[in-house]
């Protein structure tokens, strides 16, 4: 062929830093504090649903194409239970491959050509892939360090005729910031002015730590009828293989969501639909149990971090925590570091800068997970001291 096969704007997605330095942890034997997944299963009640409804040959044929039944029932529960936000199962959720292709999904059926896309920035990389597939623009509002805190005056001023959708990430990834009460007001009030759908990536909605709650966005007057609210059953439950994901809002934009979707993936894990419906049902005491367990790991990476001499204004949520270069900051960029670490260290991060448009972002900044064991964490850290 003599033309090339990917179209231009797809160019700079062909790689991914997951794959690579995921790949680099196993080829070196190095401690994967990059790509965040547990290193543990989810609940052992929850296995053994997935388990019997295989068994039992339930789900292993193509489930309903928009989502077994009962778990857009129990997602709509859930998001009483919690939120106090009433969802009719029927119209108002749509069950997805993860919560990537509810995220790439909503992209896809919300954004036209040309419509630009507001991104928080640092932003998760499949933001940006999914912002180009749709033919969109994507326009980055600065999170500056070292809080991270959004610029709320930058994100007004970043609204134009253009603007379409605000794509907004509470508990934020890859910082570990949870978006405040009155933040999230100012978000929603600039998104009524200007009328502006917001879809909103919230897989993280049950990590968060220190008395800094989570509040969805839709649950802010005049928001519940312009916000796709995304959910992950892999975040809550610790089985991210599963990919299990949702979307809930109003019913006209998930019809725009199953529209896409349904062309996507079509349908996917059956089995796991009926272990994930029963997950969510869990008691309360699941819930606080396991962020408590992750803020403690939290604990042992910060603390074990800001011993070896990183700098890091901590983690309000996710698995996530952001730091400078610490001992290493001889390196150029983040990224040179993020490649060298295996290598010298035997422990993978990321580098902050592949999620920003602005130099000054993170270009110095990685990206822990501390969804570890605690002894992975702490061989982690003894590793990272052994090296600096």
């Amino acid at each position: 062929m003599t033309r090339h096969a990917l179209v231009p704007r797809m160019e700079r997605h062909a790689t991914s830093i997951f794959g690579e330095m995921s790949a680099l942890a196993t080829q070196v034997g190095a401690i994967n504090l990059g790509q965040g997944f547990p290193d543990t299963d989810g609940p052992e009640e929850v296995k053994r649903v997935a388990m019997a409804a295989i068994e039992a040959g339930l789900g292993n044929q193509y489930p309903p194409v928009h989502g077994l039944p009962d778990l857009r029932l129990a997602i709509a529960e859930h998001q009483k239970r919690f939120y106090g936000l009433e969802i009719d199962p029927q119209t108002q959720v749509v069950v997805t491959t993860g919560a990537s292709e509810a995220i790439q999904s909503a992209l896809l059926s919300l954004v036209d050509q040309g419509d630009e896309v507001i991104v928080f920035e640092p932003w998760f990389d499949i933001y940006g892939v999914g912002i180009d597939l749709a033919h969109g623009r994507r326009v980055s509002v600065p999170m500056r360090p070292p809080t991270f805190r959004p610029d709320l005056d930058a994100l007004r001023d970043a609204i134009t005729d253009r603007t379409r959708l605000i794509l907004l990430n509470s508990p934020h990834n890859p910082t570990g910031v949870v978006f405040t009460p009155d933040e999230l007001q100012a978000v929603a009030d600039i998104a009524i002015e200007r009328d502006l759908i917001v879809l909103s990536d919230e897989a993280y909605e049950h990590l968060w730590y220190d008395g800094h709650p989570h509040v969805p966005i839709a649950t802010i007057p005049g928001m519940a009828e312009r916000t796709v609210t995304v959910g992950s059953a892999g975040k809550s439950f610790s089985f991210t293989g599963w990919k299990v994901g949702w979307a809930t809002g109003p019913a006209e934009l998930v019809r725009a969501v199953r529209a896409v979707r349904q062309h996507l993936s079509y349908v996917s894990g059956g089995p796991f639909q009926f272990a994930i419906a029963h997950a969510l049902r869990m008691p309360d005491a699941y819930y606080s149990e396991f962020r408590h367990d992750l803020q403690r790991k939290r604990d042992i990476l910060t603390q074990g971090l800001r011993g070896l001499g990183f700098a890091t204004t901590g983690s309000a949520g996710t698995y996530f925590l952001t730091t400078d270069l610490g001992p290493f900051a001889k390196y150029r960029d983040g990224l040179a570091a993020a490649r060298d670490l295996p290598y010298r260290a035997g422990v993978v991060a990321i580098p902050l800068q592949v999620f920003c448009d602005h130099e000054e972002i993170g270009t110095h900044a990685l990206r822990w997970a501390f969804c570890k064991k605690p002894e992975v964490l702490r061989e982690a850290l003894d590793r990272l001291d052994s090296s600096a």
